[in-house]
């Protein structure tokens, strides 16, 4: 007789601890529509249960707790024309994100390894957000010719100085010491401390807050490389445009400057600037939920009229060939408004709520 096949979330609840694990670790737990699912009712579950009262994510496998979103998907519905396919996908992602951040007992998230793009969104909005020296963070949606997501602007935003811009526009990888830097995490714990950090949650015999008990396996990360490159990061992604910030950038005399101006060069000139504009007008935001709003128009005004996401993603995910052709071509080619279209674009069924006389 053949087992069935693993849940791709592993749910349990065991000493007033919930443990959520992602579970699909071939795919580094990329996050598609049933394990979203699957947390939102795990979540459910729990919200009301007294013997609950913290709960745990982490990740299947040693390389990371999620690298993001099932973008062969999300390429799939863009091209066979379902748009409310994907539409259904970001609302409830979205709303996971928003009960993470809402949720009324301590969520505490393990962003150990790659946790990127999706990964962000269930771990950079838990209540207590961990690091260890695997931690490789990272919103590299321009990447694909999209824009970060998932709450990622929300935190962009409040990132010190101009971080926001550069690590939105560059999809960089912040490592545990620039994640707590940026705001993204809150401590750092070893790898090797994890499993006794998970065995303290569980069996904790004193009222100790999890906080305190995460406390007790902190440890001072080495300095990050981010407070050096200020300077330079916040002098040029300070440019009105992405056009500004290129020649800002080339004329810093730092080599990181220079490559950094090459990298921009690469990437999908529309989502540069829509990013930057995003990412800007999340600091206007009251909360992470406006910010998730103006994140879900963005993205279905890429998976509705966009050519460069799914190019973007068949390049770098399906053939690999890491040679986009983006339409336009160059930052040069942008039209002057492509922002404001992209931020003006209301989708047919709002991320909160029911459509219009509904």
């Amino acid at each position: 007789m053949t087992n069935p096949a693993e849940p791709t979330v592993l749910v349990r609840a065991r000493g007033g601890l919930g443990r959520l694990t992602l579970n699909r670790p071939r795919a580094i737990n990329a996050l598609d529509l049933d394990m979203i699912h699957q947390l939102h009712a795990a979540l459910d579950a729990w919200e009301h249960d007294s013997e609950v009262d913290v709960v745990l994510l982490d990740g299947a496998g040693e390389r990371g707790l999620c690298a993001g979103g099932d973008v062969r998907g999300l390429a799939e519905r863009v091209t066979s024309g379902r748009p409310e396919d994907s539409a259904l996908f970001f609302r409830d992602e979205y709303a996971l994100n928003a009960r993470i951040a809402e949720y009324p007992k301590t969520f505490v998230a393990l962003a150990d390894g790659i946790t990127m793009g999706g990964g962000i969104g269930v771990a950079g909005h838990a209540a207590i957000r961990i690091v260890t020296e695997r931690s490789q963070l990272a919103m590299p949606e321009t990447r694909i010719g999209f824009t970060p997501d998932v709450g990622g602007t929300w935190l962009l935003a409040h990132a010190p100085g101009r971080l926001g811009e550069y690590f939105g526009l560059t999809g960089a990888v912040m490592d545990a010491s620039d994640a707590l830097y940026a705001g993204f995490a809150d401590h750092y714990v070893p790898s090797a401390s994890l499993d006794g950090l998970r065995d303290a949650l569980e069996t904790r015999a004193d009222p100790s807050s999890p906080t305190e008990l995460v406390l007790l396996f902190d440890e001072t990360p080495p300095p990050s490389k981010l407070e050096r490159a200020r300077e330079w990061i916040d002098d040029a992604f300070a440019g009105e445009t992405v056009a500004d910030i290129v020649q800002r950038l080339r004329a810093r005399p730092e080599a990181e400057a220079s490559a950094t101006a090459d990298l921009l060069g690469e990437l999908s000139p529309t989502g540069l600037a829509v990013t930057l504009a995003s990412v800007r007008r999340s600091r206007e935001q009251p909360g992470l939920r406006d910010a998730l709003e103006q994140e879900y128009g963005l993205v279905m005004w890429f998976a509705t009229s966009q050519p460069d996401l799914p190019e973007g993603i068949r390049a770098q995910v399906i053939d690999k060939d890491r040679s986009p052709k983006w339409r336009p071509a160059t930052i040069a080619d942008l039209p002057p408004d492509v922002a404001a279209s992209a931020l003006a674009h209301r989708p047919e069924v709002p991320l909160w709520g029911s459509p219009a006389g509904n």
